[in-house]
């Protein structure tokens, strides 16, 4: 499975973003090989329409579920219709590092 994670940063270092449309990176991350991708968001600048982009840039690379502090409203309804799971962390300080490891134990 796929999971997509809202980062500020490019490294597993980096600490989860609390805006899901504006988030610097997404961290899209494979539950099955392990593999993790880091894709600048395109939309974090947009004047509008962002969150709905990154709707798009996410659900085009197959993901399940997304891990983010912040979903704008707009969201929601999008996500439903794609079968896409809206996973909220509202932890600021955690790593990507530390979601990672808690996605892997996390029983499905």
């Amino acid at each position: 499975m796929k999971i997509a994670i809202t980062s500020t940063g490019n490294t597993l270092e980096a600490t989860l973003d609390q805006r899901f449309g504006r988030c610097k990176y997404f961290v899209i991350y494979d539950t099955e090989s392990k593999s993790l991708e880091f894709i600048p968001n395109p939309n974090q600048d947009a004047v509008e329409g962002a969150g709905p982009a990154s709707v798009e840039l996410v659900a085009s690379r197959n993901v399940e579920k997304i891990v983010s502090s912040e979903f704008g409203m707009k969201i929601k309804s999008m996500l439903d219709s794609l079968k896409i799971q809206m996973i909220v962390l509202k932890d600021p300080e955690k790593r990507i590092r530390d979601i990672i490891e808690m996605l892997n134990h996390k029983k499905e």
